[in-house]
């Protein structure tokens, strides 16, 4: 009889103490990505898990980070307009443009920049549940504690623009052989309409396809600054 209830004492000791710590777990579960989010708010994250991978396959990659006052605007509107057109109004997901998709029937995604930023600063590239599920997450977290412009300022230096280049200054020397504040609305239009497959598109050698692109998004950067839609940057 003894034995039994000391039995049964234990059990409940053992489950009290993997309850308690259980909690204590998914609290650091919880806790990580916030304080991840905030130290990145005021260090710049120039590596990431893709970067770092690419770094071991290349050797060494392109990359030089360039504070967002010093890049000429019409890198950071071209990328808006490329990009994420209504990305000073919405809170880290675009609505519209997610229905807009699925009515369509497009096969494409409807990303924001900030969502882009979560994938590739805090994540592995890769389809999957619980990817997207994470990525929703993070991109919560840094609209509410990162600046629209810190968002687009991390999100221009760490975007891929060719194999083994991140940044949109590495890109600039890259394709054209120029420092990124000698850039012109067409170079900057250019490496927006490469994405988000420029290891198969060229900002120097632009194949029909970019050419057109690149119209169409020297159009909306016009247009997002005629009507405010710069208004966060």
């Amino acid at each position: 009889m003894k034995v039994r209830i000391l039995i049964k004492v234990t059990i409940f000791q053992i489950y009290q103490f993997l309850l308690k710590h259980i909690w204590s777990l998914f609290g650091v579960i919880l806790l990580l990505p916030i304080c991840f989010v905030i130290f990145f708010n005021f260090y710049n994250p120039s590596k990431s898990f893709y970067i770092n991978s690419e770094i071991k396959r290349l050797g060494k990659i392109e990359q030089e980070w360039v504070d967002i006052e010093k890049l000429p605007k019409v890198v950071s509107r071209s990328a808006v307009a490329a990009e994420d057109a209504n990305f000073c109004t919405h809170h880290g997901f675009d609505i519209d443009a997610i229905f807009a998709v699925i009515k369509s029937g497009a096969n494409r995604g409807a990303s924001t920049i900030s969502q882009q930023v979560a994938k590739n600063v805090f994540l592995w590239h890769g389809r999957n549940y619980l990817r997207k599920g994470l990525e929703v997450g993070f991109t919560v977290l840094i609209e509410l504690i990162w600046s629209k412009k810190r968002i687009l300022e991390v999100y221009l230096n760490v975007a891929e623009f060719d194999e083994g280049v991140f940044g949109v200054s590495a890109a600039a020397q890259n394709y054209f052989k120029i420092d990124i504040k000698n850039i012109t609305s067409l170079q900057a239009a250019r490496l927006m309409a490469i994405l988000p497959n420029p290891k198969n598109r060229s900002a120097s050698k632009p194949n029909n396809f970019v050419r057109k692109k690149t119209k169409r998004i020297m159009s909306g950067a016009e247009t997002i600054l005629k009507d405010g839609r710069t208004s966060c940057f």
